[in-house]
């Protein structure tokens, strides 16, 4: 007999229908999957056979062979053992759906005992079956809750390959799960971490609310214990709340890469990522023989935040340039190209030299000019480019430590960048674009006026620095973030001005 059951595979964060055919002949008993099984796909074979004699059916001694299409697209993982078990059981006799199979995706691991375990994955997997057009999901009970996230299909939860059997021949009613989306987000907090605890460094703050209105890249140079690290984790508690497309689209990487919480089957704060300097280029942008994502990808819609920037390892520091460009991250291997997005606000941290004391008043600097250029240059001048903002941290005087608490809290300066988020959405409105800092020179044609003084102002800028094409780009777009701030319709001469103060670094190599 010939059965076919439908089941899912990811390729990057999309997801595809899979056609499990089942084939029992009167043969010598053989177990044959063919369609490009990876080795788990292989070895569901023992997984399959006992646990289907462990729920009290019989494994056919028949020639049983196991197609999956499209045979062309390699299949990975343990996800189709529950699949192939229902595809044999239904070919062999032994099961007759009472429920129509053919709107009806099937997925989930089996142990020996016939128990389904938790997969990988699976909000993307469930968001594809709506889209293909199934209405129902059987999987494991662990898995539930994060594919009903995905609304509009039947999210069954199971226990046990009999428990399958059982729903599939309609002998035993199981409601579908449903996921109380409203409820997370209505129970998200703000987190423990405010600006209210960052003392004095008001210029730093004023930078750093710059940064969030127009989600531009920001650099923080400073001494040992100036506060560039405290400063940054509290980025996230000032940036405007995920929605609800953006909390999908965050949590389908995170589900992918096995980083979601299992508490909380979707993410409704943005992603705070901080990753050691020891971090490989695999790490950083995303691979594997089968490409994961990386730490920039899972930044995506939140902040990647790269303390002591220059112990990077260079090299990978330079495959950061095009994903800070195009908003997202290509991975080629020899059989397939995956993309990821990456549209993260870049945070990153550093000693102004080797010895962390060079211009503080406090501490003599022992490092010679040489070996200073040598370490500023680890930070190469094109990924240099792409950091909108350069801001100095200096060590507090005793006078501000003293102090309590800070003048400025999350709530305040993320109600600024609130203000100026809603004057871009507004001007962005029939545009694929949300941010200043993603305008393309088409956009800037149109929406970045500047009076005779500003070009004046800027033009003085790029003789006297130096400065790149894109660092003149990166100042109009900063200039256009601090007018919407102060709610200018046009970007005037203090507006250029400031934003060319934070281009420390341009200042200090010329």
């Amino acid at each position: 007999m010939l059965s076919h059951v439908y089941s899912m595979a990811l390729l990057g964060l999309d997801a595809f229908t899979i056609k499990i055919e089942t084939d029992i002949t009167e043969a010598l008993p053989s177990f044959t999957i063919v369609g490009l099984p990876d080795g788990a796909v292989r070895e569901s074979r023992e997984r399959v056979m006992s646990a289907i004699k462990n729920c009290g059916f019989e494994f056919p001694a028949r020639k049983v062979t196991i197609n999956m299409a499209p045979a062309d697209i390699r299949k990975e993982g343990s996800a189709y053992d529950l699949p192939i078990a229902v595809g044999i059981l239904i070919a062999s006799g032994q099961v007759h759906p009472h429920t129509d199979m053919s709107n009806t995706v099937v997925i989930g691991e089996l142990s020996l005992d016939g128990s389904i375990k938790k997969i990988t994955g699976c909000l993307p997997i469930s968001l594809g079956t709506r889209e293909q057009g199934f209405s129902r999901i059987l999987l494991g009970r662990e898995n539930a809750e994060e594919a009903s996230v995905a609304e509009g299909i039947d999210v069954v939860p199971l226990a046990n390959l009999l428990e399958c059997v059982q729903f599939i021949e309609g002998t035993q009613n199981i409601p579908p799960c449903r996921c109380r989306i409203g409820e997370y987000f209505s129970q998200r907090e703000r987190g423990e971490k405010d600006f209210i605890d960052v003392k004095g460094q008001e210029h730093v703050k004023r930078a750093i609310t710059v940064a969030a209105a127009g989600n531009h890249n920001i650099l923080m140079i400073g001494p040992p214990g100036s506060g560039k690290t405290m400063i940054a984790r509290r980025i996230p508690s000032i940036l405007p709340p995920l929605t609800l497309d953006e909390s999908l689209e965050t949590t389908k990487i995170h589900s992918v890469a096995q980083k979601l919480d299992p508490q909380r089957p979707i993410l409704t704060t943005r992603p705070f990522r901080s990753p050691h300097h020891t971090i490989s280029y695999a790490g950083l942008t995303g691979g594997g023989s089968y490409p994961r994502p990386g730490e920039i990808s899972l930044s995506h819609n939140g902040v990647l935040f790269l303390d002591e920037l220059p112990e990077f390892n260079k090299n990978v520091l330079e495959n950061l340039r095009q994903p800070l460009e195009d908003q997202q991250v290509t991975i080629s291997r020899s059989s397939l190209t995956l993309t990821y997005p990456s549209n993260f606000m870049l945070i990153a941290a550093m000693n102004p030299c080797p010895c962390g004391y060079y211009g503080d008043t406090s501490q003599r600097c022992t490092c010679t000019p040489t070996s200073i250029a040598r370490y500023i240059s680890k930070i190469s001048g094109p990924l240099l480019d792409r950091i909108d903002i350069h801001i100095e941290v200096p060590a507090l005087p005793y006078e501000e430590l003293k102090q309590k608490k800070g003048t400025s809290t999350s709530q305040q300066m993320q109600q600024h960048v609130e203000h100026a988020k809603k004057i871009q959405g507004e001007r962005f409105a029939k545009t694929s674009i949300h941010s200043n800092a993603s305008m393309e020179p088409q956009h800037m044609r149109t929406h970045c006026d500047m009076d005779e003084s500003s070009s004046l102002l800027l033009k003085k800028a790029m003789e006297k620095l130096g400065l790149s094409a894109r660092a003149y780009d990166r100042i109009i777009k900063v200039s256009r973030t601090i007018a919407d701030l102060a709610g200018s319709p046009t970007i005037s001469s203090q507006h250029v001005s400031e934003a060319i103060q934070y281009r420390t670094l341009d200042r200090r190599r010329n």
